[in-house]
């Protein structure tokens, strides 16, 4: 019996070959598949949880974008991302809606109680915002509340070492650090976005810009001790090089901060540098004798007789102060004569003149990388009248940068330029564009001469705007501002636009006083550019000249 039940055991033991291949397949596919998941649950706890996991795991997925710093020519830091604490609450975790309103909204006093109580109470939501971006005193100040459901995230923030300089060519950020305007909305544009989910800094380079952080510290203040002097309610200036358009420095008052996006859509807080447009007034006369000097029409010694005003569609065009004597036409420049400029225009024909002006780079829209310039405003019919009161500086309206760069070609020897304030931007190819011959280099020679005579010779309405040692030259502006039906009486754009050193022309300057009233300091009971746009171009180029790599001689 013992004999029988033994070896009815061992036949149950040995299975069939054809048995034992499948139960064997099965076994090693068991163990494969425990011995991939234990190598990966190895990997994964080796590697960490990723930024995205550790995201979704206590709050949604809430995209962010880290920037790349901007910096100065010089290197020199304007804005950077740093990490700040962003408040939220889990409602299905708050214990006390009303305690946690409460306490909250003593410490973040803007927030509206009853709105926070109702979101803390809802218990269908996970997830909630309270505020971002919030400084390190007042999330420690919360955190010590020790309140259930209510914790932190860092996110990227854009801060601006600078504070508010340059706030118009930065442009600003949204909360979510996506650029908005500006050169932080071109950084989006050329070089894409970067998400971030952590407190991870950005690993891409710097951009660099053209500014000077010396030069447009000069500017802007120079701009605000104007506004106040001349009660102006609003003043421009630019700092360029002529050869390439680089801008130095660049400022629009009153400015706009850059860490509150909503500052630059206010009405009294808009470019006027670049975004507004304005009838410059005899500024315009710089671009009427060079065309008449490059089409050959005239020559700097060429006589006009300025004696008898200019009939033009109804119109006289008169001088403000009358040389009672013909003028040759570097005479008109310098003196500043509404006849001559408009007889050489009428001569030249409208043709010419729109022509010229087209060269010039006057009319066609312009933009730049902090956002397009304003779009210049010509006559929509365009015949004798209007060709007149163009050539000194009425019926065309333009920005003051598009201005500025215009001139640069007048001074440079002839090349136009595209004015621009990124130097450079990673990964981005700059290239210099197609620059037109504008005039030739004879008449540039020439328009040098004459502009340096307007700021220094007897009776030069720019004689305010020298500065000994750095050769000066340039040209006032005086227009009565353009409104509905006519012009405002004793409301003016007054201007001035020149170079320095003017032998060998390294930057040009620009100066624009929005209605500016007479000189609260006693200069002067007159509001033309002369006694207001021309000592404030003396003052900026003073101080920034040293900045810029400018000695006297």
């Amino acid at each position: 019996m013992a004999t029988t039940t033994a070896s009815h055991f061992v036949n149950r033991q040995r299975l069939p070959s054809a048995q034992r291949q499948p139960l064997a397949a099965i076994a090693f596919g068991l163990i494969a598949a425990f011995a991939a998941i234990g190598v990966q649950s190895l990997r994964l706890a080796l590697r960490g949880p990723s930024q995205g996991a550790r995201a979704n795991v206590a709050e949604p997925l809430v995209r962010v974008y880290s920037r790349p710093d901007i910096v100065d020519a010089k290197g020199r830091l304007l804005a950077t991302d740093l990490m700040a604490h962003s408040l939220f609450a889990d409602p299905t975790l708050v214990i006390d809606a009303d305690e946690a309103s409460e306490q909250i909204s003593s410490i973040l006093r803007d927030i509206d109680p009853a709105d926070l109580r109702h979101q803390l109470a809802d218990k269908n939501r996970r997830f909630v915002w309270i505020r971002r971006g919030l400084s390190p005193a007042i999330a420690q100040r919360i955190h010590d509340l020790g309140l259930p459901g209510i914790a932190f995230r860092n996110e990227p923030r854009r801060v601006y070492p600078q504070g508010r300089m340059a706030g118009h060519i930065l442009g600003s950020v949204g909360i979510d650090n996506r650029g908005l305007a500006g050169i932080e909305r071109h950084i989006d544009e050329m070089l894409g976005l970067e998400t971030s989910y952590s407190a991870a800094d950005t690993s891409r380079a710097p951009v660099a810009l053209t500014l000077d952080i010396g030069a447009q510290h000069a500017l802007e203040e120079e701009l605000a001790l104007a506004l106040a002097r001349y009660g102006a309610t609003g003043a421009a200036g630019v700092i360029l090089d002529p050869a390439t358009g680089a801008v130095l420095a660049a400022a629009s008052l009153p400015d706009a901060d850059p860490a509150r996006p909503g500052e630059s859509l206010l009405a009294d807080r808009i470019d006027r540098l670049s975004g507004a447009v304005y009838e410059l007034g005899s500024i315009m006369k710089v671009f009427t004798v060079a065309m008449a000097l490059d089409s050959g029409i005239a020559t700097p010694s060429t006589i006009l007789d300025v004696r008898v005003p200019v009939q033009a569609g109804g119109w006289t065009i008169r001088d403000m102060a009358p040389a009672g004597r013909p003028l040759s036409v570097r005479e008109v420049l310098v003196q500043s004569s509404n006849v001559g400029s408009a007889l050489l225009a009428l001569q030249a024909g409208t043709e010419r003149q729109r022509a010229f002006m087209v060269r010039a780079g006057l009319i066609e829209p312009m933009r730049m990388e902090a956002g397009p310039l304003g779009v210049p405003r010509i006559p929509e019919r365009w015949r004798d009248a209007e060709t007149a009161t163009i050539a000194y500086g009425y019926g065309m309206a333009l920005s003051p940068m598009q201005a500025a760069a215009g001139f640069a070609a007048l001074v440079n020897g002839g090349l136009s330029v595209a004015p621009h304030v990124a130097a450079s931007i990673p990964g981005v190819t700059r290239t210099a564009g197609d620059r037109r011959h504008v005039v030739s280099e004879a008449t540039s020679a020439a328009m040098r001469d004459m502009l340096r005579r307007a700021v220094t010779q007897t009776g030069a309405t720019g004689r305010r705007a020298d500065v000994p040692g750095l050769e000066v030259g340039g040209k006032t502006g005086t227009a009565e501002m353009a409104v509905r039906g006519g012009y405002r009486a004793k409301s003016v754009v007054a201007s001035f636009l020149g170079a320095f050193p003017m032998s060998a022309p390294r930057y040009v300057v620009l100066v624009t006083l929005v209605e500016p009233r007479p000189g609260l300091d006693g200069d002067s009971d007159r509001i033309t550019a002369g006694v207001n746009a021309a000592p404030v171009a003396a003052r900026i180029i003073a101080r920034s000249a040293p900045a810029l790599g400018v000695a006297p001689h």
